[in-house]
């Protein structure tokens, strides 16, 4: 076994890495760019080196800079994690001129199933069924159109070097073909640095299911069963789960045969996943290959009892594989979400900032949380903006779902929009419930997961009022500590008045509604008016922001966290959001300049949509921002004129930086 390894990579993937070398007594080499010098994945392993500044291009994807790191630090093989350079046959190639094993499997492979054209080539001749397609060389956009055409609409554009949803565009009619595949490739050549695609037919209502493979340098390649990742936004996964509701024995066995046969036909060797689309008849088509540990691994280690991470080392080092297919057995049912700062009723727009507040769940037997970051760590605009994987098992897909919708109500995150609630919804939506699966599962069930906001229930408001008042107290006693006269009643907190006793009121804001809680000082605790009703509370700060209270004789357990004007409230299961509001300094909701429209978060200008000078309509997109590895269209908010640019194409923006002088349409 190895003595030493250099992690190529960064956030959870390395972190999960880590986990596993500590066990087997393994010194692990992080490298980090300029934005992660501060990184959980730094901290964690017993060395690392800085490789350059936080552009992924200059540091995660350098490959002479890993290299001589590697060298240096005496690290005898690199595990590249996932996504950049994992797929890459160059850096697989370069590993090993410089002695070095690269955890992953043979630069041929990679490169077969690094090109979707070259690998469905090859699965053609294996006689693995294929999706409609022209996955050629010739990439003249004229023929590309010309053969989405033929295939018939709907279609979707595909990065050939490309995976994880980027540099994939959905076309539905042929007017929209030309600027979908710009986008598609401009996106591709920036995730990949190769802009060539593949168009497919695009099958309506389908599944994404995917088999988990493995093989040896000694000819063995097993199946370690399939997971369902059909519940995504994007293209990107949202949730993915092990085994796969309504698999039946039949089609497991013909799946695993091909996606076994996929592997042996480029002599796999390591972890690798053969990804499905699976129409409703049950019929499967060969989509790619993924030659490397997927995010979702966890949920099948949950099934299996496996640590895939201790595979790949063992494999590395010339062992044969520890099981054999019959010994491989699937064990009750596991479920991974992904945990992301963004924005789900914008868009899944990225979040960035830095983490205020960050309590997972307990992890035990069920519930594993797998993570890059600490509390008080930043979520950046330089890379993928996941927090963590929530991953929970149990012996029935129905006690899982119920340990999921448990853990997601005890996390709790502040610094950052996040897609917690959305998740939470998610698995508690009927068809998910119900497994009525596929990839358009987000999109039908708009209605249920995109709810309009609902009115803030009264024991939100009433908590957050209790414990306002009960850091008042805290902050009171503890100044009195410091004071000469530490029992003056001058002191106290407890609303005496001369004859009479104190009255105010706590003016709160959540969406576009305020509440006005009127206070008055009891005998013990307070007597709190809402809506024309008082309420007799009391409570008990306690550590981590959580907060003991009694309402009106009801005992509840919850979380108040103070960020600024902003109280966060966890109660019941659900995270609520609301503006404390002092009346003498509010002055109303704050923007950007008028007329303007600004950068949602930090990126650079890709493209100008639009003349200066143009009438648009209201949608019309006007300029393309590229943040987190991802375009985002910049649309026209009404009827109007475009009066200027403040930015020309490459130019870096900051969040909130106004983009467009945009003077709407006078009606």
């Amino acid at each position: 076994m190895f003595q030493k390894i250099l992690i190529a990579n960064r956030g959870e993937i390395a972190c999960r890495v880590i986990k596993t070398t500590r066990r087997l007594g393994i010194d692990t080499v992080a490298v980090y760019s300029e934005a992660d010098a501060n990184a959980r994945h730094v901290r964690l392993a017993n060395e690392a080196v800085l490789i350059g500044p936080a552009v992924a291009r200059d540091s995660y994807l350098a490959m002479d800079k890993i290299i001589t790191a590697a060298r240096q630090t005496g690290a005898q093989a690199i595990h590249p994690g996932s996504g950049f350079l994992s797929e890459n046959p160059e850096f697989a190639a370069a590993c090993a001129a410089s002695d070095l094993v690269f955890i992953g499997p043979p630069v041929e492979a990679i490169r077969a199933m690094g090109s979707k054209n070259i690998a469905k080539a090859l699965m053609a001749q294996a006689s693995i069924p294929l999706t409609p397609g022209y996955h050629g060389d010739n990439q003249e956009p004229a023929f590309l159109r010309e053969q989405a055409k033929r295939i018939g609409y709907p279609v979707l554009i595909k990065a050939s070097a490309g995976g994880g949803g980027k540099g994939m565009r959905l076309v539905a009619r042929s007017e929209d073909f030309e600027a979908a595949l710009a986008s598609c490739r401009r996106e591709a050549a920036a995730a990949f640095g190769d802009e060539c695609v593949l168009v497919e037919k695009y099958l309506m209502h389908p599944r994404h299911i995917e088999i988990q493979v493995f093989g040896d340098v000694h000819g063995n390649v097993v199946s370690l069963f399939e997971r369902d990742c059909s519940v995504q936004r994007r293209h990107q996964k949202v949730l993915e789960e092990a085994p796969a509701p309504g698999m039946t024995p039949e089609r497991r066995a013909a799946m695993s045969h091909a996606a076994v046969k996929a592997a042996q036909v480029v002599g796999y060797v390591g972890a690798g996943t053969v990804e499905f689309i699976v129409s409703p008849d049950g019929a499967f088509y060969f989509m790619e290959m993924n030659t490397r540990l997927q995010v979702e691994h966890p949920v099948t280690e949950m099934i299996s009892g496996l640590d895939l991470v201790e595979w790949q080392l063992r494999v590395a080092c010339g062992e044969p594989l520890p099981l054999t297919q019959e010994q491989i057995q699937i064990h009750g049912h596991a479920l991974e979400a992904r945990i992301y700062a963004e924005d789900p009723a914008k868009g899944f727009l990225p979040s960035t900032g830095k983490l205020l507040h960050l309590a997972p769940p307990e992890e035990n037997l069920h519930v594993r949380v797998d993570t890059g970051v600490e509390e008080n760590d930043e979520i950046g605009p330089f890379y993928d903006p996941m927090i963590a994987k929530l991953i929970v098992w149990d012996t029935n897909r129905e006690q899982a779902l119920a340990r999921m919708l448990r853990a997601l109500a005890q996390y709790r995150i502040v610094g950052v929009a996040n897609n917690i609630d959305f998740l939470s919804r998610l698995v508690a939506s009927p068809a998910f419930a119900q497994a009525d699966l596929d990839t358009d599962l987000i999109e039908r069930e708009r209605e249920f997961l995109f709810a309009t906001d609902s009115p803030i229930p009264r024991d939100v408001l009433l908590v957050a009022a209790l414990a306002t008042l009960l850091r008042e107290e805290a902050r009171a006693s503890a100044e009195a500590a410091r004071h000469t006269d530490p029992l003056s009643p001058w002191h106290r907190r407890d609303g005496w008045r001369l004859n009479s006793r104190a009255e105010r009121r706590l003016l709160f804001r959540a969406g576009e509604s305020e509440k006005t809680v009127g206070v008055r000082y009891a005998e013990q605790g307070y007597a709190l008016e809402l809506d024309g009703q008082e309420t007799l509370v009391r409570g008990e700060l306690r550590p981590n922001d959580s907060l003991w209270a009694e309402l009106g004789g009801s005992r509840i357990n919850a979380t108040v966290v103070v960020a600024g004007e902003k109280r966060h409230v966890f109660l019941h299961g659900h995270a609520w959001r609301l503006a404390r509001i002092d009346p003498l300094y509010y002055g109303g909701e704050g923007g950007g300049p008028e007329g303007g429209l600004l950068a949602p978060m930090p990126g650079n200008v890709i493209a100008l949509l639009a003349a200066v000078g143009a009438k648009v309509e209201k949608g019309a997109p006007l300029l393309i921002l590229e943040a987190m590895k991802m375009e985002h269209t910049i649309a026209a908010p009404s009827r109007g004129t475009v009066k200027s640019f403040h930015f020309a194409v490459g130019d870096p923006v900051s969040d909130g930086a106004e983009l467009v002088e945009f003077e709407p349409e006078q009606t």
